[in-house]
Formats: structure tokens, C-alpha cells, sequence
């Protein structure tokens, strides 16, 4: 029996009731093929796996709804609905905006968001054309030895 391919498993894991072992998600990741920073303009819907990381939290009580690539050098990093429903850059909680950077990333260099106020990297890898895996790096974000693990689909 083969096992199954990442995009199936990130599909099971997506679809899990209840948390996320991030071990799982380290081994989906390692199969995942990383991209070029370019291949992230637009606008991106994201969606996370609760594997007990408070960033899991704040994201919801903000409202988080993704993330928009306007150009390598301009990034709003947390795109939320506001009161009335439109999306806005939360640039109190990204402390301002970020840009994108080729950056190795566990031995392979692949399209990374640098946050610009602090210091978080967000890295990404291709589950498919217009769906993405991410996982939040930097100083301080690690929580019980993990990372924090998001999918952004594209709008």
C-alpha cells in the first residue's frame, strides 16, 4: 500500500475535528515543493490547523482572513474582516507590513514573508497551484517546540 500523496494528507488534516499533531504536519511539509516569492502576488484566503499555538487564537479574535501580496515589497501580512464585513490590513497587529524573500528554510530555499516590525518569517511551500502551506518562524513564535501551520488558498 502507498501511502498517501501531501495534498490528500494536508486534506485529511484539514479536515480533522479537534488538534493537529505538528509532527504530521512537519512530515507533509517535507514533501511539498517550495516556490518562488512572485508566485504570491495577489490576494490570499487563509484557513490554520489548531495545533494548540496561541497564534491559533489571536488570528481568530482578529477576525483573520488572509493575506495580500501587492507587490516583493509591499505585503499586508494580516488581511481581517472589519465591523462591516470588508477586508482590511491589520497593520497594529502585523506592526506594519512585510515583503517578500527567497530564504533558506530547513536545507531548501523557498518564498518566505518577512514581517517588517517584528521578528517573524513566514515560509511557504506548494500544495498545489493555488493552495500554499505556511509555517510561521522567528524569534520567540515557537510554542512547545512547534511552529505555527496555516494554508492560504488563492482569491
Amino acid at each position: 500500500m502507498t501511502a498517501p500523496d501531501p495534498q490528500t494528507r494536508i486534506a485529511t488534516l484539514r479536515s480533522a475535528e479537534g488538534r493537529v499533531d505538528p509532527a504530521e504536519l512537519d512530515q507533509v511539509w517535507a514533501e511539498l515543493d517550495p516556490l518562488r516569492p512572485e508566485e504570491l502576488l495577489g490576494t490570499w484566503r487563509g484557513s490554520a490547523f489548531d495545533t494548540g499555538h496561541p497564534a491559533h487564537v489571536l488570528l481568530t479574535s482578529l477576525r483573520w482572513y488572509g493575506k495580500r501580496f501587492h507587490s516583493l515589497d509591499r505585503v499586508d501580512p494580516i488581511v481581517c474582516h472589519g465591523e462591516d464585513g470588508e477586508l482590511v490590513a491589520n497593520k497594529e497587529a502585523a506592526k506594519g507590513g512585510a515583503s517578500l524573500w527567497p530564504v533558506e528554510f530547513r536545507g531548501e530555499v523557498t518564498a518566505t514573508m518577512v514581517y517588517d516590525g517584528q521578528p517573524i518569517l513566514d515560509h511557504f511551500k506548494r500544495i498545489d497551484a493555488d493552495t500554499l502551506m505556511g509555517i510561521m518562524n522567528g524569534k520567540g513564535v515557537l510554542h512547545e517546540g512547534a511552529h505555527y501551520y496555516f494554508v492560504l488558498e488563492r482569491e
